[in-house]
């Protein structure tokens, strides 16, 4: 009766992919953590090209006060810290920048060399200025590291490891070389007041603490904005729920008026009969005893239905025979088969799965129903078996099959294919109980079909949970 596809439960059913559960608090913190980096990335070309600019700026402080072989040797150096950051960036660009935050996190892993090496090549500038040129000269190139310093503060705070190498290789770099210069010269002649060397140590203390500051406003702005999305998102389901859910009210209600006037007509028309002709009661008993039947099983699984949706179902879990509950079930389906003309096979293994006894006996009672219908000639075959995941059973039959693009419909409500022989004396009903049920108990149904050859559902007896199962049916509804 139905094409390939597979259905693990309501879960994979229109009906359920109305309302999808929204992303999962824990998933804020890789994506916070992903975002920062993208912005970082977005905000590092204007820091390192503004570096670069100023790298001759600062040997023209120092020109005719250095050896040029020395200033070249530095601008060498910048020159290829500058290179490959470039390099680093197109890699980003066409390697991580959109992909998940993981990726993000990893190319922060491979590629913060590129950072301290930048910050490094700053470290040496001291070695070229401090104490050599004049004090102009040396205040001037002082401010020009500050801003080097700083000027990528608001980047590199969006991801704290980062900030902390480029910081800390820069001053521990800038100390080293000072430290280095003094040792090189007579320190009873000095140019200038070298308490004034505090200032570095302050300014890296400031940094450190800015950074901090920094990162947690953007994190928080982050957060809040993941939190939004997540609750538009929320919203929008919502909503969407609702339009559907008037949509399948009025299909729902418009399916069963049609559905009910048919049996309830027939019956007002057997009574008119009777009542005209009494003496054809042995010939109109028969059918109003079938229209009133009819009635009863709508009036049945529209009552199984709304229980199920309304969360009133009570679950009572317990460990069951599958085996006897497959011989159960063909006591009371195989006269149905036979009388039909149908041969009626069983195969059960052994085997027992904690479940609802009542539910599940529903649930694969509906599948060979609805198999022994859809089947004009040929037979029905239950099956058991082991699998690697557990206990499995299935409902062959070689009855008419249906069209992949209608598999997953059927187990919609009232759902039945156009000009498909055999639906016209259904209610569209069992399937969509045996989806529901599928989702409570936690035994997804899978099936395959093909058009006039026949079709196979699978049900995976997965031991069951009875707090988390009667919380999936409690909250059908919602």
């Amino acid at each position: 009766m139905r094409g390939s596809s597979a259905f693990a439960g309501l879960g994979n059913s229109s009906f359920a992919s109305l309302t999808p559960a929204p992303a999962m608090a824990d998933e804020a913190e890789p994506w916070v953590r992903g975002e920062l980096i993208r912005s970082l990335m977005r905000a590092a070309r204007g820091s390192y090209l503004l570096a670069a600019a100023l790298m001759p700026a600062m040997i023209s402080l120092s020109w005719g006060h250095v050896p040029a072989w020395q200033l070249f040797v530095w601008l060498t150096l910048g020159a290829v810290a500058t290179g490959f950051r470039v390099w680093g960036e197109r890699v980003y660009t066409s390697q991580y920048a959109a992909r998940d935050s993981a990726a993000q996190q990893r190319f922060m892993e491979r590629y913060h060399p590129l950072w301290s090496a930048s910050a490094f090549v700053w470290g040496l500038s001291v070695l070229i200025f401090f104490e050599r040129t004049p004090l102009m000269n040396q205040f001037m190139s002082w401010l020009i590291v500050a801003g080097v310093a700083t000027f990528p503060l608001n980047g590199l705070s969006l991801h704290p490891p980062l900030l902390y190498r480029y910081v800390n290789t820069l001053f521990i770099t800038m100390l080293a070389c000072v430290s280095l210069r003094v040792l090189q010269m007579d320190l009873s002649n000095p140019h200038f007041n070298y308490g004034f060397l505090a200032l570095p140590l302050l300014h890296w203390w400031m940094l450190l603490r800015a950074g901090r500051r920094i990162h947690e406003t953007a994190r928080n702005s982050f957060e809040l904005l993941y939190h939004n999305h997540i609750l538009i998102n929320s919203l929008t389901q919502q909503r969407q729920a609702a339009v559907a859910a008037v949509a399948m009210k009025n299909r729902f209600l418009a399916s069963a008026a049609h559905d009910m006037r048919q049996p309830v007509l027939a019956l007002s028309l057997y009574a008119d009969w009777l009542r005209n002709e009494p003496e054809l009661v042995q010939e109109i008993a028969p059918k109003i005893v079938r229209a009133t039947h009819a009635v009863n099983a709508l009036f049945d699984s529209l009552f199984d239905l709304a229980r199920i949706d309304s969360g009133q179902v009570r679950l009572h879990i317990e460990r069951v025979d599958v085996k006897q509950l497959l011989h159960d079930l063909e006591l009371q389906y195989r006269p149905v088969a036979e009388a039909k003309g149908l041969s009626f096979r069983v195969h059960a293994r052994a085997g027992t799965v904690l479940t609802d006894p009542i539910r599940v006996r529903r649930m694969i009672g509906n599948l060979i129903a609805n198999a022994i219908k859809y089947t004009p000639e040929g037979g029905v075959l239950i099956a058991s078996r082991q699998t690697s995941e557990g206990l499995r059973v299935e409902v062959w039959d070689t009855g008419i099959g249906i069209a992949r693009e209608h598999l997953r419909d059927v187990f919609l409500e009232f759902y039945k294919v156009a000009d498909h022989a055999g639906t016209s004396d259904g209610f569209g009903l069992g399937l969509a109980i045996v989806a529901r049920l599928s989702h409570a108990l936690g035994h997804p149904v899978s099936v395959r079909s093909r058009l006039g050859r026949g079709s196979v559902f699978r049900v995976a007896l997965h031991d069951a949970d009875e707090a988390q199962a009667q919380t999936r049916i409690s909250g059908a509804v919602g």
